[in-house]
């Protein structure tokens, strides 16, 4: 914690950890390939972990930094934790997830993360709850679902018998509960048939009979279309609209990840919410203010 840009982190030693757990768990998250919990020699080599160091040492404005350091980015993990996690036990359950992103996610997709299949949780003698650690795993994969991490993440999640291949039926499994949600919001439903279609031209497997690999999504770049259409029906209607703002915006920025996309947003948001919130406590005396405003949280 000695970096200028978080001298102010010095009177909070329960946030200087939270956000060393944060810098940890980006570093594991980018560099290794294995996912075992382990950091190896050639991890290190193969990343930009030793030059984004040297450059963090010289750089004034931590966040600057988007890959493991940045500030901004622990803020928004962390805010986006806090909102999920009611009772402020650093755990939240399968409804807290539920919740997450306006409840976009499948339950489908929750039991998977829950069931450790998109990786081990961290906290195996507590079964049923996700740590602010596995929510680190969890919010970096769902909101840039191209990174190699992100789609490993969620292969597994999504390759049910876990044998390396997403056949039609897994495919079929999961898309069954969005068009069930679909029909629910009154929303013209896409059928099963059509999808399947839709989603084989996207990734164009060249196997038969049709399976989807690995490789195959790593080499597409539309991975995140494919496992949205399949699990998070908000994204999925995004996907639909062609939004032509995000468009522009995705072209404008082209040396941003969907990620850094994401988290410019929401500091941006929780931080006008931060001001809303400073702003009613001046006016009305007494007024119970936000936890994470008032104290408990340096922000």
């Amino acid at each position: 914690m000695c970096h200028q840009g978080l001298a102010f982190l010095h009177a909070t030693p329960e946030f200087q950890q939270r956000y060393s757990e944060t810098v940890i768990e980006r570093i594991y998250f980018g560099c290794t390939r294995q996912h075992n919990g382990r950091l190896t020699l050639q991890d290190v080599k193969r990343s930009r972990l030793l030059r984004t160091l040297l450059v963090v040492d010289e750089e004034e404005d931590i966040n600057r930094e988007r890959q493991f350091f940045s500030y901004e980015h622990f803020y928004v993990l962390y805010c986006r934790f806090w909102e999920l996690d009611s009772n402020h036990d650093l755990q939240i359950d399968r409804e807290d997830l539920m919740r997450y992103g306006s409840h976009s996610l499948t339950s489908r997709i929750v039991e998977r993360i829950f069931g450790g299949y998109a990786r081990p949780l961290d906290s195996p003698e507590n079964p049923g709850f996700m740590s602010y650690t596995d929510f680190i795993w969890f919010c970096l994969s769902e909101e840039d679902k191209t990174s190699d991490t992100a789609i490993d993440y969620w292969f597994r999640c999504v390759d049910r018998d876990g044998d390396g291949l997403i056949t039609m039926y897994d495919m079929e499994f999961f898309y069954k509960e969005q068009l069930h949600r679909m029909e629910c919001f009154g929303h013209e439903p896409v059928q099963i048939k059509d999808i399947l279609c839709q989603l084989l031209d996207m990734i164009k497997p060249n196997v038969k009979p049709p399976v989807i690999r690995r490789k195959d999504l790593k080499r597409c770049r539309l991975a995140g279309n494919f496992f949205n259409v399949l699990f998070n029906l908000n994204k999925f209607f995004a996907i639909e609209a062609r939004d032509p703002l995000q468009i522009r915006q995705e072209h404008a920025t082209p040396e941003l990840t969907d990620w850094d996309r994401f988290a410019a947003l929401e500091y941006l948001r929780l931080s006008a919410e931060e001001e809303e919130g400073e702003e009613e406590s001046w006016e009305e005396v007494g007024d119970a203010a936000n936890p994470l405003m008032a104290g408990e949280a340096p922000f």
